[in-house]
């Protein structure tokens, strides 16, 4: 564990209702199985997200923070996804410090910075220019401290206030927002070309992104396929962050037209670890297709921790999607 990481007691003495307690119990602890343990996050996610607020959101965000104990780098960087998505700014010290640990694992520090641009935290502003801008700087870190900048800016911004965007059916706070609504709409050939633009900034590329992905839901429409296939060729990207990214799009989408690329990148053994275990749980979430459960047994043994773990994962949700079951997570009930 690097020095600066989280303990349970910085987190103060644990809060919430019996619910919370007992998620917590299970997130924390290290004789708990992972997939367990990603469930347990899952479930302490949506009582934090929850609107209007209650006397659990709190609880359930030091909860999760209390997760950055572990030495698992790939239960760490879910949890700051998670924080990054609670819309509280009680998450933002939790995810500045992971951000700040020099000696924390890259991939966690990266999505810690993310969570930090999904809040829209101004204040973060000079933390991440100065990550974004240290040349000594891990790639994945201050590519993604660029976007976050972007993103907060943008947000802030009187130009971004009078942008009127399509309303997505995702209710993920994104790194970037869509494209903004034109009198002429991008064709997907022209939003591929500047998704694949090396010169233009990650932002602008990444807001293609997800206007490609919004062309996929419902995933009946006749541009999904053809946005699929245009987000797939992003997996020839330099950028190991740009990459990852694509593979979560699909893991939002879920659509079988995606499971050959992701099936490239999972089994591609030189690619990032960071975008194959992004791969495995997209591939996870298609877990009622035919033959993927198989796929994903090939690399339970995988030379890669991360890799090993989100296969662990990845096949909990397959059975998950196979027994048509509606939440990934398991909220107890209170006794």
């Amino acid at each position: 564990m690097a020095p600066s990481a989280i303990t349970p007691e910085e987190t103060q003495i644990p809060s919430g209702d019996s619910t919370v307690l007992a998620l917590r119990k299970t997130l924390t602890s290290e004789n708990e199985a992972l997939a367990a343990r990603f469930r347990a996050l899952f479930s302490l996610k949506y009582l934090a997200c929850q609107e209007p607020r209650t006397e659990n959101t709190i609880p359930a965000i030091d909860a999760i923070a209390a997760g950055f104990a572990s030495p698992s780098a790939l239960l760490k960087h879910e949890l700051a996804y998670c924080l990054g998505q609670s819309r509280h700014d009680a998450a933002v010290p939790y995810l500045q410090k992971v951000l700040s640990d020099r000696e924390e694992d890259p991939m966690c520090r990266h999505e810690a910075a993310e969570a930090i641009g999904a809040l829209g935290d101004k204040d973060s502003l000079k933390l991440l220019i100065e990550r974004r801008d240290d040349e000594s700087e891990e790639t994945v870190v201050k590519e993604t401290c660029d976007i976050a900048v972007g993103r907060i800016e943008w947000e802030h911004s009187d130009a971004g206030k009078l942008e009127k965007l399509k309303q997505s059916d995702f209710a993920s706070i994104d790194p970037a927002p869509p494209l903004a609504i034109a009198a002429k709409q991008p064709s997907i050939a022209e939003l591929e070309q500047t998704l694949l633009d090396a010169k233009l900034s990650l932002f602008d590329r990444y807001r293609a992104m997800f206007a490609l992905r919004d062309l996929c839901s419902p995933p009946d429409l006749p541009t999904a396929v053809p946005a699929i296939n245009a987000l797939a060729r992003g997996f020839t990207d330099s950028s190991a962050l740009f990459r990852h990214e694509i593979a979560f799009v699909f893991g939002q989408l879920s659509h079988p037209a995606s499971i050959p690329a992701l099936t490239g990148a999972l089994s591609d053994l030189k690619e990032s670890s960071m975008v194959r275990h992004e791969a495995a749980e997209a591939l996870g979430s298609l877990g009622d297709e035919e033959g993927v459960e198989e796929t994903l047994k090939k690399f339970l043994n995988d030379a890669d921790q991360v890799v090993r773990d989100s296969i662990i994962v990845a096949l909990d949700m397959a059975e998950f999607e196979k027994n048509g079951e509606m939440e990934y997570a398991t909220v107890p009930v209170a006794a």
